[in-house]
């Protein structure tokens, strides 16, 4: 409350009192935001050292004919590694790079059908998990936790584990399936072209969901219990409650866990390099970068199928919170 003066009328103070109130709220916004600055600036400063120059460093040999074997040597050649037109001098010319090498655009499509697929299948059954382990039930506890399991283990062992129970010849997986009829031979689930891509989803669906489902029970536990006794008071059908009232409220959590989700499932390497290597229907961005780059010493083509990787997750990130008007600020409304 504001002090009256001594000879100025009340109505005089709070007059003032109203009018340095912008500039008193101005200050304290400065003071806040020199205040976030201060404690941002380590963590950026650390951020840029551990990203932004290796990125800088791989954008920069994308631009030069550089080699694994003479980093220091590397000389500049422009756009070469994206685009090069060749003319052969009889009227007839070929282009070549990057842009034009089916290989990379083949590693693009397997890239982003294995993250739209894999993750609207993350997405369900992480809902319908959500909503389980949302519920009242004996023993609730240890359900949340064994659920936990499979996003535990890591990558590389769930691919091997994976690959073992998918083997044509001792396979559990093709045991189970002879003996319930659903198929009638042995299947090379990661050798066969026509499932190899789905080999890869399904290990990686088992392994992810547990991530997803707990991302949306978390916004689950957010939704106040009144609306739901409200409801149930008013006599809503539990079906019109889910879809009026929690998917609603529960939104946010769905779309940033999918933004999650699909920002790591764009750059999977260690899954499709360990259990289907060597396989053009499911080598992705990451995996014919990291190719050319150590293992057909391209090094400068690798840099630029990376640089690539890296502006294809930014567009597809950037557009996805354009469309889903993701509130990355936390302004709400």
């Amino acid at each position: 409350m504001a002090e009256v003066e001594a000879g100025v009328p009340p109505t005089e103070t709070a007059f003032r009192v109203k009018r340095d109130e912008p500039r008193m709220r101005s200050d304290l916004s400065r003071q806040r935001l020199r205040s976030a600055w201060i404690f941002l600036a380590p963590m950026l400063l650390v951020l840029a050292l551990v990203a932004g120059w290796p990125l800088l460093k791989t954008i920069w040999f994308s631009l030069t004919d550089a080699s694994l074997s003479d980093l220091a040597g590397a000389k500049f050649v422009g756009l070469r590694n994206y685009y090069e037109y060749v003319d052969y001098g009889d009227g007839t010319g070929e282009y070549f790079g990057l842009l034009f090498d089916p290989a990379w655009w083949n590693a693009v499509w397997n890239t982003v059908s294995y993250t739209a697929i894999s993750v609207s299948i993350e997405t369900g059954l992480g809902l319908v998990f959500a909503l389980v382990l949302n519920a009242e039930f004996k023993g609730r506890a240890m359900v949340r936790a064994a659920v936990l399991i499979p996003w535990a283990i890591p990558t590389i062992v769930s691919a091997k584990m994976w690959a073992w129970m998918m083997n044509d010849q001792f396979g559990i997986l093709n045991d189970m399936l002879m003996h319930v009829g659903l198929i009638s031979s042995p299947v090379a689930w990661t050798a066969n072209p026509e499932t190899a891509m789905w080999a890869v989803i399904i290990v990686d669906v088992w392994k992810t969901t547990p991530f997803m489902a707990l991302l949306i029970l978390a916004g689950l536990q957010m939704v106040p219990g009144d609306v739901y006794e409200a409801a149930k008071i008013d006599g809503i059908h539990p079906v019109k409650v889910f879809f009026k009232v929690t998917l609603p409220l529960i939104r946010p959590a769905i779309l940033v866990a999918v933004i999650f989700r699909a920002l790591d499932a764009l750059r999977v390497f260690d899954l499709i390099y360990v259990l289907t290597p060597n396989n053009t229907q499911t080598k992705s961005m990451s995996v014919f970068a990291q190719e050319n780059l150590f293992q057909f010493d391209k090094f400068a083509y690798g840099s630029a199928a990376s640089t690539l990787l890296f502006l294809v997750i930014a567009f597809i990130t950037l557009f996805y919170i354009k469309v889903a008007r993701l509130d990355l600020g936390g302004r709400g409304g």
